[in-house]
Protein backbone atom coordinates (compact mmCIF):
# COMPACT_ATOMS: atom_id res chain seq x y z
CA UNK A 1 0.00 0.00 0.00
CA UNK A 2 1.25 3.58 -0.84
CA UNK A 3 0.94 6.52 1.77
CA UNK A 4 -0.98 9.63 0.45
CA UNK A 5 0.21 11.82 2.74
CA UNK A 6 4.11 11.94 2.67
CA UNK A 7 5.51 12.10 6.09
CA UNK A 8 7.88 14.77 7.50
CA UNK A 9 10.13 15.05 10.29
CA UNK A 10 8.64 16.98 13.21
CA UNK A 11 9.91 20.48 12.78
CA UNK A 12 10.39 23.17 15.65
CA UNK A 13 7.34 25.79 15.58
CA UNK A 14 8.27 29.41 16.89
CA UNK A 15 5.43 31.91 16.38
CA UNK A 16 3.52 34.51 18.30
CA UNK A 17 0.03 34.27 17.95
CA UNK A 18 -2.47 36.96 18.16
CA UNK A 19 -5.61 36.22 20.71
CA UNK A 20 -8.38 37.62 19.00
CA UNK A 21 -10.29 35.28 18.09
CA UNK A 22 -12.38 33.42 20.73
CA UNK A 23 -13.25 29.33 20.67
CA UNK A 24 -16.57 28.12 20.67
CA UNK A 25 -16.90 24.51 20.62
CA UNK A 26 -18.93 22.91 18.37
CA UNK A 27 -22.52 21.85 19.11
CA UNK A 28 -22.99 19.14 18.68
CA UNK A 29 -23.87 15.30 18.24
CA UNK A 30 -20.92 13.21 16.51
CA UNK A 31 -22.06 10.80 14.20
CA UNK A 32 -22.90 7.62 14.96
CA UNK A 33 -19.55 5.54 13.64
CA UNK A 34 -18.16 2.41 15.07
CA UNK A 35 -16.21 1.95 18.47
CA UNK A 36 -13.29 0.44 16.80
CA UNK A 37 -11.40 2.28 14.00
CA UNK A 38 -12.57 0.23 10.78
CA UNK A 39 -9.83 -0.95 8.56
CA UNK A 40 -8.34 0.90 5.41
CA UNK A 41 -10.96 0.83 2.16
CA UNK A 42 -10.08 -2.02 -0.59
CA UNK A 43 -9.13 -0.62 -3.90
CA UNK A 44 -10.93 1.78 -5.50
CA UNK A 45 -10.75 3.63 -8.74
CA UNK A 46 -11.97 6.96 -9.22
CA UNK A 47 -11.82 9.04 -12.86
CA UNK A 48 -8.67 6.27 -13.06
CA UNK A 49 -7.27 7.80 -10.38
CA UNK A 50 -5.04 4.71 -8.44
CA UNK A 51 -6.55 4.43 -5.00
CA UNK A 52 -4.24 5.74 -1.80
CA UNK A 53 -4.00 4.06 1.58
CA UNK A 54 -1.87 4.70 4.90
CA UNK A 55 0.73 2.13 5.38
CA UNK A 56 0.07 -0.38 8.36
CA UNK A 57 1.41 0.14 11.29
CA UNK A 58 5.16 -0.89 11.77
CA UNK A 59 4.87 -4.33 14.01
CA UNK A 60 8.47 -3.44 15.74
CA UNK A 61 7.16 -0.16 16.79
CA UNK A 62 5.95 0.45 20.13
CA UNK A 63 2.35 -0.44 21.19
CA UNK A 64 0.15 3.17 20.69
CA UNK A 65 -2.68 3.58 23.25
CA UNK A 66 -6.27 2.47 22.02
CA UNK A 67 -8.05 6.07 20.29
CA UNK A 68 -11.14 5.40 22.23
CA UNK A 69 -8.70 5.72 25.45
CA UNK A 70 -8.32 9.47 23.76
CA UNK A 71 -10.10 12.74 26.03
CA UNK A 72 -13.27 14.05 24.32
CA UNK A 73 -12.73 17.57 22.81
CA UNK A 74 -12.44 20.75 25.16
CA UNK A 75 -15.50 21.74 26.18
CA UNK A 76 -16.91 25.05 25.58
CA UNK A 77 -14.33 27.86 26.34
CA UNK A 78 -11.42 26.69 24.24
CA UNK A 79 -8.87 25.86 26.60
CA UNK A 80 -5.44 25.60 24.84
CA UNK A 81 -2.97 25.08 27.28
CA UNK A 82 0.06 24.85 23.94
CA UNK A 83 -1.45 28.16 22.26
CA UNK A 84 -1.61 29.96 25.86
CA UNK A 85 1.61 28.67 27.11
CA UNK A 86 3.04 29.71 23.72
CA UNK A 87 1.45 33.01 23.31
CA UNK A 88 2.00 33.64 26.82
CA UNK A 89 5.86 33.39 26.45
CA UNK A 90 5.82 35.45 23.20
CA UNK A 91 4.20 37.97 24.63
CA UNK A 92 6.15 38.08 28.02
CA UNK A 93 9.81 38.16 26.05
CA UNK A 94 8.66 40.41 23.55
CA UNK A 95 7.31 44.27 23.31
CA UNK A 96 3.98 44.92 22.88
CA UNK A 97 4.59 47.26 19.89
CA UNK A 98 5.90 44.13 17.98
CA UNK A 99 2.95 41.70 18.23
CA UNK A 100 2.95 40.02 15.14
CA UNK A 101 6.22 40.71 14.10
CA UNK A 102 8.34 37.98 15.37
CA UNK A 103 6.81 35.01 13.00
CA UNK A 104 9.74 33.21 11.63
CA UNK A 105 10.63 34.19 8.33
CA UNK A 106 9.15 31.26 5.78
CA UNK A 107 8.88 31.18 1.60
CA UNK A 108 5.99 29.10 0.53
CA UNK A 109 6.32 28.36 -3.64
CA UNK A 110 3.57 28.62 -5.91
CA UNK A 111 1.06 25.75 -5.13
CA UNK A 112 -2.36 25.05 -4.70
CA UNK A 113 -3.54 25.17 -1.22
CA UNK A 114 -7.12 24.02 -0.37
CA UNK A 115 -8.81 24.75 2.76
CA UNK A 116 -11.34 22.98 4.63
CA UNK A 117 -13.27 24.55 7.58
CA UNK A 118 -16.18 24.15 9.77
CA UNK A 119 -16.08 26.99 12.45
CA UNK A 120 -15.94 30.82 11.41
CA UNK A 121 -13.12 31.79 13.07
CA UNK A 122 -11.13 28.97 11.33
CA UNK A 123 -12.37 30.28 7.63
CA UNK A 124 -11.45 34.01 8.76
CA UNK A 125 -8.06 32.98 9.82
CA UNK A 126 -7.46 30.67 6.64
CA UNK A 127 -8.86 34.06 4.51
CA UNK A 128 -6.72 36.67 6.25
CA UNK A 129 -3.70 33.60 5.63
CA UNK A 130 -4.32 33.76 2.70
CA UNK A 131 -4.08 37.56 1.52
CA UNK A 132 -0.45 37.89 3.77
CA UNK A 133 2.73 38.51 2.06
CA UNK A 134 4.03 35.15 2.72
CA UNK A 135 1.73 33.29 0.68
CA UNK A 136 1.38 35.75 -1.72
CA UNK A 137 2.74 32.93 -4.49
CA UNK A 138 0.84 30.87 -3.45
CA UNK A 139 -2.86 30.07 -4.43
CA UNK A 140 -5.40 29.67 -1.85
CA UNK A 141 -9.09 28.37 -2.21
CA UNK A 142 -11.15 28.49 1.10
CA UNK A 143 -14.31 25.84 1.12
CA UNK A 144 -17.18 25.52 4.03
CA UNK A 145 -17.15 22.56 4.92
CA UNK A 146 -14.63 19.69 6.96
CA UNK A 147 -13.16 16.67 5.51
CA UNK A 148 -16.46 15.18 4.26
CA UNK A 149 -16.85 17.83 1.83
CA UNK A 150 -13.05 17.53 1.15
CA UNK A 151 -13.65 13.82 0.47
CA UNK A 152 -16.83 15.00 -1.98
CA UNK A 153 -14.69 16.88 -3.67
CA UNK A 154 -11.87 14.86 -4.64
CA UNK A 155 -14.12 11.99 -5.74
CA UNK A 156 -13.89 13.77 -8.77
CA UNK A 157 -10.67 16.66 -9.18
CA UNK A 158 -7.26 15.60 -8.50
CA UNK A 159 -5.85 17.04 -4.98
CA UNK A 160 -3.60 20.00 -4.65
CA UNK A 161 -0.47 19.59 -2.90
CA UNK A 162 -1.11 20.76 0.41
CA UNK A 163 -4.96 20.30 1.76
CA UNK A 164 -6.25 22.06 5.10
CA UNK A 165 -9.12 20.05 6.59
CA UNK A 166 -10.88 20.73 9.55
CA UNK A 167 -12.44 18.44 11.77
CA UNK A 168 -13.88 19.02 15.06
CA UNK A 169 -15.04 16.08 16.16
CA UNK A 170 -14.14 13.21 18.73
CA UNK A 171 -10.10 11.44 17.97
CA UNK A 172 -11.73 8.42 16.74
CA UNK A 173 -14.17 9.94 14.16
CA UNK A 174 -11.03 12.24 13.11
CA UNK A 175 -8.94 8.94 12.54
CA UNK A 176 -11.71 7.55 10.77
CA UNK A 177 -12.27 10.51 8.40
CA UNK A 178 -8.87 10.87 7.87
CA UNK A 179 -8.30 7.39 6.33
CA UNK A 180 -11.41 8.48 4.23
CA UNK A 181 -9.62 11.08 3.12
CA UNK A 182 -6.55 8.90 1.77
CA UNK A 183 -8.53 6.85 -0.12
CA UNK A 184 -8.82 10.15 -3.18
CA UNK A 185 -5.66 11.84 -2.56
CA UNK A 186 -3.34 11.73 -4.98
CA UNK A 187 0.55 10.84 -4.30
CA UNK A 188 2.64 13.50 -2.77
CA UNK A 189 -0.04 15.70 -1.29
CA UNK A 190 0.35 16.95 2.16
CA UNK A 191 -2.31 17.12 4.62
CA UNK A 192 -2.99 19.59 7.62
CA UNK A 193 -5.52 18.81 10.13
CA UNK A 194 -7.02 20.95 12.47
CA UNK A 195 -8.79 19.86 15.62
CA UNK A 196 -10.39 20.26 19.00
CA UNK A 197 -8.31 18.10 21.12
CA UNK A 198 -4.84 18.55 22.05
CA UNK A 199 -3.57 15.31 23.08
CA UNK A 200 -0.18 13.77 21.79
CA UNK A 201 -1.43 10.22 21.43
CA UNK A 202 -3.70 11.45 18.83
CA UNK A 203 -0.73 13.71 17.29
CA UNK A 204 1.08 10.37 16.93
CA UNK A 205 -1.00 8.82 15.76
CA UNK A 206 -1.50 11.16 12.87
CA UNK A 207 1.66 11.34 12.35
CA UNK A 208 1.84 7.29 11.83
CA UNK A 209 -0.73 7.46 9.17
CA UNK A 210 1.26 10.11 7.45
CA UNK A 211 -0.36 13.81 8.12
CA UNK A 212 1.80 16.25 7.67
CA UNK A 213 0.87 18.72 10.79
CA UNK A 214 -2.10 18.75 12.95
CA UNK A 215 -2.64 22.36 14.67
CA UNK A 216 -5.21 23.15 17.49
CA UNK A 217 -8.39 25.20 17.12
CA UNK A 218 -8.72 28.26 17.81
CA UNK A 219 -6.41 28.99 14.61
CA UNK A 220 -4.52 32.02 14.29
CA UNK A 221 -2.83 33.53 10.94
CA UNK A 222 0.45 33.09 12.01
CA UNK A 223 0.58 30.17 13.15
CA UNK A 224 -1.34 29.01 10.03
CA UNK A 225 1.80 30.34 7.98
CA UNK A 226 4.33 28.99 9.94
CA UNK A 227 2.99 25.73 9.62
CA UNK A 228 2.59 25.51 5.64
CA UNK A 229 6.31 27.55 5.35
CA UNK A 230 7.55 24.43 7.06
CA UNK A 231 6.54 21.98 5.31
CA UNK A 232 7.71 23.55 2.20
CA UNK A 233 11.55 24.97 3.63
CA UNK A 234 14.03 23.91 1.32
CA UNK A 235 16.25 21.62 2.82
CA UNK A 236 18.82 23.05 1.20
CA UNK A 237 18.98 26.31 2.01
CA UNK A 238 19.08 26.09 6.30
CA UNK A 239 17.79 29.94 6.94
CA UNK A 240 15.73 32.83 4.66
CA UNK A 241 17.36 35.74 5.78
CA UNK A 242 15.23 38.79 6.85
CA UNK A 243 14.80 41.49 4.68
CA UNK A 244 14.59 45.16 5.91
CA UNK A 245 13.37 47.76 3.33
CA UNK A 246 14.33 51.53 3.44
CA UNK A 247 12.34 54.05 1.53
CA UNK A 248 12.01 57.42 1.89
CA UNK A 249 8.64 59.43 2.14
CA UNK A 250 10.30 61.90 -0.27
CA UNK A 251 13.37 62.69 -2.05
CA UNK A 252 16.23 63.97 -0.01
CA UNK A 253 14.98 62.67 3.05
CA UNK A 254 18.19 60.50 3.67
CA UNK A 255 17.10 57.19 3.50
CA UNK A 256 20.29 55.47 1.70
CA UNK A 257 22.22 57.09 4.48
CA UNK A 258 20.60 55.69 7.06
CA UNK A 259 20.06 52.75 5.19
CA UNK A 260 23.90 51.95 4.64
CA UNK A 261 24.85 53.45 8.37
CA UNK A 262 22.41 51.29 9.68
CA UNK A 263 23.67 48.26 7.92
CA UNK A 264 27.11 49.00 8.89
CA UNK A 265 25.94 49.24 12.47
CA UNK A 266 24.00 46.27 12.02
CA UNK A 267 27.75 44.10 10.63
CA UNK A 268 30.37 45.57 12.19
CA UNK A 269 28.96 46.41 16.15
CA UNK A 270 25.99 43.54 16.08
CA UNK A 271 28.72 41.08 14.55
CA UNK A 272 25.56 39.80 12.24
CA UNK A 273 26.33 39.03 7.99
CA UNK A 274 24.41 41.49 6.05
CA UNK A 275 24.15 42.40 2.74
CA UNK A 276 23.45 45.90 1.31
CA UNK A 277 21.46 45.90 -2.10
CA UNK A 278 20.99 49.11 -3.75
CA UNK A 279 17.91 49.02 -6.19
CA UNK A 280 18.30 52.42 -7.24
CA UNK A 281 19.95 51.85 -10.77
CA UNK A 282 20.15 55.56 -12.61
CA UNK A 283 21.19 57.16 -9.23
CA UNK A 284 21.98 54.79 -5.85
CA UNK A 285 25.03 56.05 -4.15
CA UNK A 286 26.09 53.32 -2.20
CA UNK A 287 29.37 52.48 -4.21
CA UNK A 288 30.07 56.36 -3.35
CA UNK A 289 29.27 55.91 0.05
CA UNK A 290 31.39 52.57 0.91
CA UNK A 291 34.70 54.22 -1.69
CA UNK A 292 33.93 51.51 -3.46
CA UNK A 293 34.55 51.10 -7.87
CA UNK A 294 30.73 51.12 -8.86
CA UNK A 295 30.02 47.85 -10.30
CA UNK A 296 27.04 46.42 -12.18
CA UNK A 297 26.22 44.14 -9.99
CA UNK A 298 22.66 44.77 -9.45
CA UNK A 299 21.90 44.96 -12.86
CA UNK A 300 23.72 42.06 -14.22
CA UNK A 301 21.24 39.58 -11.08
CA UNK A 302 17.95 41.55 -12.89
CA UNK A 303 19.13 40.93 -16.24
CA UNK A 304 19.42 37.32 -15.37
CA UNK A 305 17.38 36.27 -12.61
CA UNK A 306 17.12 32.43 -13.38
CA UNK A 307 20.74 31.67 -13.84
CA UNK A 308 21.50 32.68 -10.06
CA UNK A 309 23.57 30.60 -7.94
CA UNK A 310 25.51 31.02 -4.57
CA UNK A 311 28.79 31.40 -6.89
CA UNK A 312 27.01 33.97 -9.06
CA UNK A 313 25.80 35.77 -6.50
CA UNK A 314 29.31 35.78 -4.91
CA UNK A 315 30.86 37.07 -7.96
CA UNK A 316 28.68 40.08 -8.32
CA UNK A 317 28.78 41.37 -4.58
CA UNK A 318 31.63 43.55 -3.54
CA UNK A 319 32.80 42.84 -0.17
CA UNK A 320 32.99 45.78 2.30
CA UNK A 321 33.93 43.90 5.07
CA UNK A 322 34.34 40.46 6.72
CA UNK A 323 30.63 40.65 7.43
CA UNK A 324 28.97 43.49 5.57
CA UNK A 325 28.91 42.84 1.31
CA UNK A 326 27.09 44.96 -1.32
CA UNK A 327 25.06 44.62 -4.57
CA UNK A 328 26.06 47.71 -5.76
CA UNK A 329 23.83 50.04 -8.41
CA UNK A 330 25.36 50.74 -11.91
CA UNK A 331 24.50 54.65 -11.47
CA UNK A 332 24.73 55.39 -15.22
CA UNK A 333 21.58 56.89 -17.16
CA UNK A 334 22.54 55.24 -20.78
CA UNK A 335 19.88 52.31 -20.40
CA UNK A 336 16.70 52.44 -19.78
CA UNK A 337 16.50 50.14 -17.00
CA UNK A 338 12.39 48.42 -17.97
CA UNK A 339 12.85 45.50 -15.58
CA UNK A 340 9.52 42.92 -14.95
CA UNK A 341 8.40 43.26 -11.43
CA UNK A 342 8.88 39.27 -11.09
CA UNK A 343 12.85 39.64 -11.45
CA UNK A 344 13.18 41.76 -8.77
CA UNK A 345 11.31 39.18 -6.61
CA UNK A 346 13.39 36.51 -7.66
CA UNK A 347 16.88 38.53 -7.08
CA UNK A 348 15.96 39.69 -3.93
CA UNK A 349 14.57 35.79 -2.96
CA UNK A 350 17.96 34.57 -4.04
CA UNK A 351 20.10 37.01 -2.11
CA UNK A 352 17.84 36.38 0.94
CA UNK A 353 19.45 32.78 0.73
CA UNK A 354 22.94 34.45 1.11
CA UNK A 355 22.95 36.43 4.79
CA UNK A 356 20.85 36.37 8.20
CA UNK A 357 19.93 40.28 7.02
CA UNK A 358 19.24 42.00 3.44
CA UNK A 359 18.88 45.86 3.30
CA UNK A 360 17.22 47.21 0.36
CA UNK A 361 17.40 50.63 -0.25
CA UNK A 362 14.52 51.80 -2.79
CA UNK A 363 14.59 54.65 -4.54
CA UNK A 364 11.97 57.24 -4.40
CA UNK A 365 9.92 56.03 -7.02
CA UNK A 366 6.26 54.52 -7.93
CA UNK A 367 5.76 51.46 -9.89
CA UNK A 368 4.65 47.97 -9.81
CA UNK A 369 7.81 46.43 -8.78
CA UNK A 370 8.37 49.42 -5.68
CA UNK A 371 4.69 48.37 -4.42
CA UNK A 372 5.12 44.46 -4.15
CA UNK A 373 8.98 44.82 -2.85
CA UNK A 374 7.48 47.16 -0.11
CA UNK A 375 4.49 44.22 0.95
CA UNK A 376 7.18 41.28 0.79
CA UNK A 377 9.94 42.59 3.08
CA UNK A 378 9.73 41.57 6.23
CA UNK A 379 10.22 45.25 7.78
CA UNK A 380 10.04 48.61 6.41
CA UNK A 381 11.62 51.32 7.32
CA UNK A 382 9.48 54.97 5.95
CA UNK A 383 12.51 57.77 6.62
CA UNK A 384 11.07 61.34 6.71
CA UNK A 385 12.06 64.58 7.41
CA UNK A 386 9.34 66.77 9.90
CA UNK A 387 7.44 68.80 6.88
CA UNK A 388 4.13 68.68 5.31
CA UNK A 389 5.06 66.41 2.00
CA UNK A 390 6.65 63.96 4.15
CA UNK A 391 3.77 63.83 6.08
CA UNK A 392 1.50 63.79 3.67
CA UNK A 393 3.68 60.86 1.15
CA UNK A 394 3.88 58.82 4.28
CA UNK A 395 0.83 58.69 5.20
CA UNK A 396 -0.38 57.22 1.67
CA UNK A 397 2.35 54.78 2.30
CA UNK A 398 1.89 53.54 6.02
CA UNK A 399 -1.89 53.23 4.74
CA UNK A 400 -0.94 51.19 1.23
CA UNK A 401 1.45 48.62 3.80
CA UNK A 402 -0.80 47.92 6.59
CA UNK A 403 -3.13 46.93 3.69
CA UNK A 404 -1.26 44.90 2.08
CA UNK A 405 0.19 43.43 5.75
CA UNK A 406 -2.99 42.45 7.76
CA UNK A 407 -0.78 40.52 9.57
CA UNK A 408 2.35 42.70 10.13
CA UNK A 409 3.49 45.45 12.44
CA UNK A 410 2.87 48.86 11.03
CA UNK A 411 6.26 49.96 9.33
CA UNK A 412 8.36 51.88 11.24
CA UNK A 413 9.05 56.21 11.31
CA UNK A 414 12.33 57.37 11.27
CA UNK A 415 12.27 61.31 11.54
CA UNK A 416 15.89 62.56 9.81
CA UNK A 417 17.08 66.05 10.02
CA UNK A 418 15.54 66.98 12.66
CA UNK A 419 16.42 70.90 14.28
CA UNK A 420 17.63 72.41 10.70
CA UNK A 421 18.29 75.74 11.90
CA UNK A 422 15.43 78.49 10.57
CA UNK A 423 13.11 75.69 9.27
CA UNK A 424 9.43 75.32 10.59
CA UNK A 425 9.34 71.94 11.62
CA UNK A 426 6.11 69.60 12.58
CA UNK A 427 6.62 68.41 16.27
CA UNK A 428 7.73 64.86 16.25
CA UNK A 429 5.08 64.21 18.66
CA UNK A 430 2.23 65.63 16.04
CA UNK A 431 4.11 63.98 13.11
CA UNK A 432 3.75 60.22 14.61
CA UNK A 433 0.18 61.15 16.04
CA UNK A 434 -1.25 62.27 12.76
CA UNK A 435 0.44 58.91 10.66
CA UNK A 436 -1.24 56.72 13.85
CA UNK A 437 2.66 55.59 14.39
CA UNK A 438 5.02 56.61 16.74
CA UNK A 439 8.71 57.34 15.38
CA UNK A 440 11.02 54.74 16.30
CA UNK A 441 13.83 57.27 16.29
CA UNK A 442 14.78 60.77 15.78
CA UNK A 443 18.51 61.99 13.85
CA UNK A 444 19.45 65.12 14.57
CA UNK A 445 20.54 67.47 12.05
CA UNK A 446 24.14 67.49 11.60
CA UNK A 447 25.72 68.37 8.70
CA UNK A 448 29.36 68.15 9.26
CA UNK A 449 29.64 64.78 10.64
CA UNK A 450 27.17 63.38 7.39
CA UNK A 451 29.23 65.50 5.16
CA UNK A 452 32.87 64.56 6.62
CA UNK A 453 31.77 60.90 6.26
CA UNK A 454 30.07 61.37 3.08
CA UNK A 455 32.79 63.15 1.22
CA UNK A 456 35.63 60.41 2.48
CA UNK A 457 33.48 57.14 1.66
CA UNK A 458 32.79 56.45 5.41
CA UNK A 459 30.09 55.53 7.78
CA UNK A 460 28.82 58.08 10.95
CA UNK A 461 30.33 55.42 13.02
CA UNK A 462 33.67 55.35 11.72
CA UNK A 463 34.22 58.88 10.69
CA UNK A 464 32.12 60.21 14.21
CA UNK A 465 31.29 57.20 16.45
CA UNK A 466 30.61 59.66 19.53
CA UNK A 467 27.83 61.89 17.50
CA UNK A 468 24.35 61.59 18.16
CA UNK A 469 24.00 60.52 15.08
CA UNK A 470 26.05 57.62 15.63
CA UNK A 471 24.46 56.33 18.96
CA UNK A 472 21.48 57.17 16.94
CA UNK A 473 22.10 54.25 14.09
CA UNK A 474 22.97 51.78 16.69
CA UNK A 475 20.25 51.53 18.59
CA UNK A 476 18.09 51.62 15.07
CA UNK A 477 20.22 48.65 13.84
CA UNK A 478 19.13 46.80 17.44
CA UNK A 479 15.70 47.26 16.42
CA UNK A 480 15.38 46.25 13.27
CA UNK A 481 17.79 43.53 13.65
CA UNK A 482 16.22 42.39 17.15
CA UNK A 483 19.50 42.12 18.29
CA UNK A 484 21.64 43.38 21.10
CA UNK A 485 25.25 45.09 21.30
CA UNK A 486 27.62 42.57 22.30
CA UNK A 487 28.84 43.85 25.32
CA UNK A 488 32.79 43.59 26.05
CA UNK A 489 33.63 43.73 29.86
CA UNK A 490 36.03 46.07 31.23
CA UNK A 491 37.27 46.76 35.06
CA UNK A 492 34.89 45.72 37.51
CA UNK A 493 32.31 44.36 35.04
CA UNK A 494 31.82 47.41 33.71
CA UNK A 495 32.06 48.22 29.77
CA UNK A 496 34.57 49.12 28.55
CA UNK A 497 35.81 52.62 27.58
CA UNK A 498 34.18 53.51 23.82
CA UNK A 499 31.85 50.16 24.08
CA UNK A 500 28.33 51.32 24.00
CA UNK A 501 25.90 50.00 26.26
CA UNK A 502 22.90 48.16 24.97
CA UNK A 503 19.81 49.43 24.96
CA UNK A 504 17.97 46.68 26.82
CA UNK A 505 20.66 46.31 29.17
CA UNK A 506 18.63 48.63 31.58
CA UNK A 507 15.95 45.69 31.68
CA UNK A 508 18.35 43.34 33.50
CA UNK A 509 19.95 45.56 35.99
CA UNK A 510 19.96 44.82 40.18
CA UNK A 511 18.38 46.96 42.06
CA UNK A 512 20.42 47.94 44.92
Amino acid sequence: MSNAFAPRPLDEFDDEFDLDAGYSAPGAVAPAQPDVVPEPFGEVSVDQRQSLQFTAPDPSAPAVQPIRDLQPPAPAGGFNPVGDLVAGASAAFSPPTLSGAHTAEVSVPRIAIHVFAERQDTLAAAERAGQDRRLSRATTQIRIGGVAAAVEAYQHEPTPPLIVVECMKDPQTLLWEVDQLAEVCDSGTKVVVVGATNDILLFRELMRRGVSEYLVAPLQPLQLIAAIGGLFADPAQPFVGRSIAFVGARGGTGSSSVAHNTAWAMSERIGANTVIVDYDLPFGTAGLDFNQDPLSGVADALSQPDRLDPVLLDRMMVRCTDKLSLFAAPATLDVDWDISPEAFEEVTTQIRSTAPFVVLDLPHLWSGWMRRTLIAADEVVIVATPDLASLRNAKNMIDLIRQGRPNDAPPRLVLNQVGVPGRPEIPAKDFGAALGVHPSLIIPFEPKVFGAAANNGQMILDAGGKSRSGEAFQTLAQIVSRRELPMIAGPKGKAGKGESKSMFSGLFKKKS
